[in-house]
């Protein structure tokens, strides 16, 4: 009963608005998140999130959960055979046996087996099985998710480290200012308003510094739940400026999405689910035919005696709904608005995935032009400071010129950190919204084995 499952028509974009330089086949270039960023450390807080991580480790267990429910489904459309014994004690086993009380005992195999004619148990297989496909395809969603949040935390780690060295060495400079600044307004040389502002530049510096300790205490932190620990420091090797430009990500065409990111494999999957949950809904609504047997010994009260006899039986029963104020149709049109409501789930599913995509690609486009730009004013905000104490100290300009020249320096440094971390993490982000790729080296091994032997 009811109908067989049909993928929903998914009208895709022909391509990508953006990342040009990426459009190239995902079947023959499958991501691996090691290249990406290639840091020892990393790589190996990632392996060890994937063993230790909590919501791994609840994926995994959603996957036996499904499985043992999809075997018990299985076997509904088998016979089943059980065994069954009672002893009494009485005049009465069925029938009134005047002579009085007597023992009576029976023991023996019981069989039965609901023809499925009408398929009500092979649709509730169907969608048990669709169930647990759509667990493994969760995993994935989950290692995948894992393996973004485990990468970008330790970039943002990277980030507070490389602005707490910038807010460090820029305090421990406007300190050895702000002596050289005493100095001049004890002997009256200036006045003391550029005393004053020397010593905001210097608070200024000096609420940095903690500010970014903590950044790195909470990066620290999220980093240890992620890998399934207690709280504790991470020691990094190469820092911010010394990782490597990710290599350029294949994002294949838009379609590609529909058969290779995991939470819409999931999602369809909770279609298929559903559509077959309405088809044995609609076999409710039909009778059910049973055959059933029984083998075994019996005492015959009536006979006056205790002696077992053989006994068997072999019967066919039917059963169907007559007239039960329209439940059995109310719950076809229960199961066919779920049905409705998880196709719309997974189109919306599809256009969030393209919309990632597009948002990934479009940052790492834009961000690797904007990174030519705070390079280009990095060096020219730290020449300019240069150039404006010099000019400071022959008494060409005012203080004021110089504190500003300072301030944009800072500024400017601490922007273009932000903007390397945010590269390195839109590369893992389009990583994760293509659908990712080898979750483990040995899949890939594994993968690379398979293709050589054919």
């Amino acid at each position: 009963m009811g109908e067989n499952y049909q993928a929903p028509e998914i009208i895709s974009p022909a391509d990508y608005r953006f990342g040009t330089d990426t459009l190239v086949t995902t079947e023959t270039d499958t991501i691996a998140w090691w290249e990406i960023i290639e840091d020892p450390i990393l790589d190996s807080l990632i392996v060890k999130a994937l063993v230790n991580n909590q919501d791994v480790e609840v994926a995994l267990q959603r996957i036996q959960e499904a499985e043992k429910l999809y075997r018990m489904q299985k076997v509904e459309t088998r016979p089943s055979l059980s065994y069954t014994g009672n002893v009494g004690y009485g005049n009465y086993s069925g029938f009134v046996n005047p002579n009085g009380g007597n023992f009576t005992y029976s023991g023996g195999a019981q069989l039965n087996w609901e023809i499925d004619l009408w398929g009500k148990n092979r649709r509730l297989s169907e969608a048990a099985m669709a169930d647990y496909t759509g667990t493994i395809h969760g995993l994935r969603a989950v290692q995948l998710s894992v393996i973004a949040k485990v990468t970008e935390g330790y970039v943002t780690l990277l980030e507070n480290k490389a602005s707490l060295k910038v807010a460090e060495e820029t305090l421990a400079s406007r300190d050895s200012s702000i002596l050289i600044m005493n100095d001049r307004y004890e002997i009256g040389y200036i006045p003391e308003i550029d005393l004053n502002q020397a010593q905001i530049q210097q608070a200024i510096a000096a609420a940095s510094v903690p500010k970014y300790k903590r950044g790195i205490a909470l990066s620290e932190n999220a980093l240890s739940l992620l890998i399934g620990e207690n709280p504790r420091a991470f020691i990094t090797d190469l820092n911010l400026d010394q990782q490597k430009r990710p290599p350029i990500i294949p994002a294949g065409i838009p379609s590609d999405l529909l058969k290779r990111r995991p939470d819409l494999l999931r999602a369809e999957n909770a279609i298929i689910s559903q559509n077959a949950k309405v088809g044995s809904a609609i076999a409710q609504r039909f009778p059910t035919i049973s055959l059933t047997g029984f083998g075994g010994v019996a005492t015959d009260v009536l006979s006056g005696t205790n002696a077992a006899v053989g006994a068997w039986n072999i019967g066919a029963g039917i059963v169907g709904p007559l007239f039960q104020w329209g439940k059995n149709k109310r719950r076809v049109e229960v199961e066919k608005a779920r049905l409705e409501a998880s196709i719309a789930e997974y189109e919306r599913s599809v256009i969030i995935a393209f919309k990632e995509v597009e948002d990934a690609l479009a940052s790492v486009q834009f961000y690797r032009e904007e990174l030519i730009a705070r390079e280009m004013h990095v060096k020219a905000a730290v020449n300019a400071e240069r150039l404006s104490k010099e000019r400071y100290d022959r008494g060409v300009t005012s203080y004021l010129e110089y504190l500003e020249q300072q301030r944009q320096a800072f500024e400017a440094e601490l922007n273009l950190i932000n903007l390397k971390s945010k590269i390195l993490v839109s590369y893992v982000q389009l990583y994760k919204s293509l659908g990712g790729g080898w979750i483990t080296r040995e899949e890939k091994e594994q993968a690379e084995q398979e293709q050589s032997q054919n």
